[in-house]
Formats: C-alpha cells, sequence, structure tokens
C-alpha cells in the first residue's frame, strides 16, 4: 500500500508532439510545483544524486525554500537523472492517480527535450548515443577498438576524455566483430523437444549491447531456451532508442519503436513470445514506447508479449518446470538487481533464476550502481557514479566470499567489478564479473554457447 494514494500508480503519456511541451515558462511553473513536494517529502533522497543536489540547492536558498531559487540553478539536478524510474516505481507516494500527479523522471525527461530543441546539447555526447553505427565501426577493427578504449591505455584514453567527454579511469565495454547476429547465422542450438517447456517459440530481440558488446549474453541464453525446449530466433532491427531517451531525443525514439515493432509483431502474431536481452531494453519494449506513441497500436501489442529474458526463464520453471541438468556452482554469487528491472515492476527475477541452480550461495543487492548508463562514463559524472555505488560494491563483494558477481545490467557489471576492485584491500580474492545472470545459469547446464 503506498502512502498518498491507495490505488497503484498509472502512467501518462508523454505528449511531446503537443507545442506546449516545450513552453519554457509552463517547463518552470511545473518544475517548482514538483520540486517544492519533493522538498516536502525527501523520501528518494538516497536513490540517485539528483534529489541530494535539490534538496542542498533549496536548503542553501536565502529562504531555505524554492522561492529564492534561480531557475538557471536547475539544471544540475536535471544532468544527474538517469532515467532509472526508481523514484516512480519504488519510492514516491505522490505518483498518478494522486492528486499531486508526480512524474519526476519524465519531467527531467521534458527538460532534456527542451534542451535539444534549443541546440544545447553537445555533439560529442549524441555521438555516443549512436550505438549502431559506432558497433559496425568498432567491430570492423575490434583489436584495435579494445586497445584503445582499455582504461590503462594512458596514450588514447586522455584523448578520449577530450574529444569524446568519457572519462579516463572509466570501464568501457568490449566489441566483438562476430555479433550476436553473425554468430546464430553460423550455428543454431539443438532443441531439446522432450523437455517440459517444449512447444514454447520466442523470438529474441538481440539489443545493441549482446549485439556487438557481449554476445556471449545471446548465445548462452539461446542455448538455455533450447535445452528446455523453446524453439528460438533472433533479430537485429537497430537499437530500441533508450540512449537517445537520455537527451529526450523523443522524435527519434518513436521512429525506432515503429522499426523494431514492424519486425517483431509479425512474430508475436505467429504466436511467439518476445524476449529482450537486457532490462533497459525491455523496460522500453514494455513501458516506454507505449507512452511515447500511444496512438501506435503495434506497440501495445508488443509490449503485452514481451519478457525480460530472466523473466522469462522464470516463467517456464513455474508454469512448465525447468529442463533437467543443472548443478552446483564452483562458488557464490552476488546478483545486483538492475534499476531498469526493478522499473519493470516484475519483482526480483534475476535473484529467483538463480535460485533456480542447486545449492547456490546467492547474495542479492537491490541498489542503484550509480552507472546509469552513458551518464556514469561522462567525465562530469564518473566519480559521482562510483561514490554512489560503494554501498553496492561493499555488498556486492562480501568480504571476498563469492567466486562470482552479476548484474541484470551489463554495464552496471562493469561499473561494479571496477568499484570492487577499487576498494579491494591487499590480498584480497576478486571475483570474476560476469556478463549477466544467464550465463551462470548456462554454467550450471553444462552448456556450449
Amino acid at each position: 500500500m503506498r502512502e498518498g494514494s491507495l490505488d497503484a500508480p498509472i502512467r501518462h503519456p508523454i505528449d511531446w508532439q503537443n507545442p506546449d511541451f516545450y513552453d519554457e515558462e509552463a517547463l518552470d511553473a511545473e518544475l517548482r510545483r514538483v520540486f517544492d513536494v519533493c522538498h516536502g517529502c525527501r523520501r528518494c533522497f538516497n536513490l540517485c544524486d539528483s534529489f541530494p543536489r535539490l534538496f542542498d540547492l533549496i536548503d542553501d536558498s536565502e529562504s531555505g525554500e524554492l522561492d529564492t531559487v534561480a531557475s538557471k540553478d536547475f539544471k544540475p539536478v536535471v544532468d544527474a537523472c538517469t532515467l532509472c524510474d526508481l523514484c516512480f516505481m519504488t519510492k514516491c507516494p505522490y505518483v498518478p492517480p494522486h492528486e499531486f500527479n508526480l512524474d519526476f523522471p519524465h519531467l527531467m525527461l521534458r527538460y532534456r527535450a527542451i534542451e535539444l530543441k534549443k541546440g544545447e546539447v553537445g555533439t560529442a555526447a549524441r555521438q555516443l548515443t549512436e550505438t549502431d553505427r559506432n558497433g559496425k565501426m568498432a567491430g570492423l577493427m575490434a583489436p584495435v577498438t579494445n586497445w584503445a578504449s582499455d582504461r590503462r591505455n594512458g596514450l588514447t584514453r586522455p584523448v578520449m576524455q577530450s574529444v569524446a567527454g568519457i572519462h579516463k579511469e572509466a570501464e568501457l565495454p568490449k566489441f566483438h566483430g562476430k555479433t550476436f547476429i553473425k554468430r546464430t547465422k553460423d550455428t543454431a542450438p539443438t532443441v531439446n523437444k522432450e523437455a517440459p517447456a517444449s512447444g514454447r517459440k520466442a523470438v529474441i530481440y538481440a539489443t545493441c549491447f549482446a549485439n556487438y558488446n557481449n554476445p556471449d549474453i545471446g548465445t548462452a541464453a539461446r542455448a538455455i531456451l533450447a535445452h528446455n525446449g523453446v524453439e528460438t530466433e533472433v533479430v537485429y532491427p537497430e537499437c530500441c532508442g533508450m540512449p537517445q531517451l537520455e537527451h529526450g531525443d523523443l522524435a527519434r525514439v518513436s521512429e525506432k519503436a515503429d522499426k523494431v515493432a514492424s519486425v517483431l509483431l509479425p512474430y508475436v502474431e505467429k504466436g511467439y513470445d518476445v524476449i529482450a536481452l537486457v532490462p533497459s531494453c525491455t523496460l522500453m519494449l514494455k513501458f516506454e514506447w507505449p507512452l511515447i506513441a500511444p496512438e501506435n497500436e503495434k506497440l501495445k501489442t508488443l509490449a503485452q508479449a514481451t519478457f525480460d529474458v530472466s523473466e522469462y526463464i522464470v516463467d517456464i520453471a513455474r508454469k512448465e518446470g525447468l529442463a533437467d541438468g543443472l548443478s552446483p556452482l564452483d562458488g557464490g554469487v552476488s546478483v545486483h538487481l538492475a534499476c531498469h528491472a526493478r522499473a519493470q515492476n516484475m519483482g526480483q527475477k534475476a535473484a529467483e533464476l538463480m535460485k533456480l541452480i542447486p545449492d547456490v550461495e546467492l547474495k542479492v543487492v537491490e541498489r542503484c550502481s550509480g552507472h546509469g548508463g552513458s551518464w556514469g562514463i561522462q567525465k562530469e559524472n564518473f566519480e559521482v557514479g562510483m561514490k554512489i555505488g560503494r554501498p553496492v560494491f561493499r555488498q556486492m563483494a562480501d568480504g571476498g566470499k563469492p567466486k562470482y558477481i552479476a548484474s541484470e545490467c551489463p554495464l552496471a557489471g562493469l561499473h561494479i567489478g571496477q568499484g570492487i576492485q577499487a576498494q579491494a584491500k591487499e590480498g584480497e580474492p576478486l571475483p570474476e564479473t560476469v556478463p549477466h545472470p544467464v550465463i551462470l545459469m548456462a554454467k550450471a547446464y553444462g552448456l556450449s554457447y
């Protein structure tokens, strides 16, 4: 039960095609209305850096209230928002249908959409969002790209910081020349027709990260599903648009949603479930796309058919039961529940997934890692992100007990691994960072992928 409202939270469509959406005076009035409510509540003080910045801004003002805060000083509050949605989904008692009607993340999104319209989003920041172009180019010369992007490379990383705004110490994902899509063309796992879930069909939306940066996530997931009787197809029309959403480019997101849905929907019509491999992308398909283009019926249908990969495997376990063959792992696991997984309101699916492994020694950490997509690698945010993540690093490391750490968000996993290494005492064993919990499940099954 929520304090402030007795009803389940609902979210309104984002009215980005209305000219009033870009009215700066109306935006300022809404910022002040919402910030005043937040200032009086403060339940979100420990979620991200937006709220401490907001509360300090007001507390340090002449009157100690919002009336003596200049509107130009709101920008650092907006810039600190990673659009994780946790304030809306887990903390705020005043979300709709409450009469206060607060949606803090989408208000930050509106601010950024206006910045973009005014040409105030830097070129370097926007180029980082072009994940398909960047992934294809980097994959053509993956060894060189990965050498240049290594955070220990004192020659190239300072240049990247100056030119692209990427902090020279931030751990970056690797690139692969042989993408997930290319791998699926070479081999397809044999489907276990005797498995309890035989008869299920699913189309895997590869996502830009699994396709270009870590195809093992996709091949491991596909191997697990095949072992459990699920026939799969793999498609990747293009990125879901989450990187563009971070900068308020709602028109681009709407275009991407329509293109991706046009490819996925025919599978849904043939009885396939849809699986996304990264929770940020699943969140887009399930929730953000239908709010950005509410008139697009394709998106509503697709949202109802979409599962996060951990959610889908747990669904098999609950409804049909898993195929035999799971064995204990050779060490304990710390699993991190990513913010964009928590925002899907589906429960602790990564934890439930790991508990399917026999005799698993499991520690579950449910707190923001401080990464926030491309936010955490930027030079102005990296150190803040590492500070936010310290409690997570400490809990995940658990005094050197776990052999493996894994996050549903592969980028958060890299960030956590780096944080654990930075905080480790001399001689303290470091856990192995695994890109996604499904890889540990594939390991427990003894599957080749």
